[in-house]
């Protein structure tokens, strides 16, 4: 079973869920908040001693075609910070499309469009796990 740990990076809040491949599936966890980009590394070494991750992954924001952005040069970054700090290992996952069906999920769901109320970010994060799970035949037959 491979433990992963998610993250959909941004500059005021970074989503983050937890995932595992016996299922496939993510669950969400809190946001943390951020200033300009910047968490409390404290939050991020709580979770990944929690958890205890294989992997963590940090969701690539490219363009939609493929050419590097600005946020997708700050989320490496932030991933090679991770890396940095807590020695486990990091992947960068194509997360293009991650936040607008996380918002389309929580319109269908809730009808809503309060966003933070939903812990859309988390969302994002959840949907980066499961992507890159279904992407590495990660899923377990048992």
């Amino acid at each position: 079973m491979t433990t992963v740990l998610g993250f959909d990076f941004g500059l005021k809040r970074i989503g983050v869920a937890s995932g595992q491949s016996i299922t496939g599936t993510a669950s969400p966890l809190s946001e943390i908040p951020a200033r300009d980009g910047i968490p409390d590394w404290n939050i991020i070494g709580n979770l990944v001693a929690e958890w205890t991750p294989d992997m963590v992954l940090v969701g690539e924001p490219s363009n939609m075609d493929g050419t590097d952005s600005d946020m997708a040069r700050r989320a490496r970054k932030f991933a090679n910070r991770i890396h940095g700090r807590f020695g486990v290992p990091v992947t960068m996952v194509d997360e293009r499309l991650t936040s607008f069906e996380a918002k389309q999920m929580v319109r269908e769901r809730y009808g809503n469009q309060d966003f933070g109320k939903y812990a859309v970010d988390s969302i994002a994060a959840v949907l980066i796990i499961e992507h890159w799970f279904a992407s590495q035949g990660e899923v377990s037959s048992e």
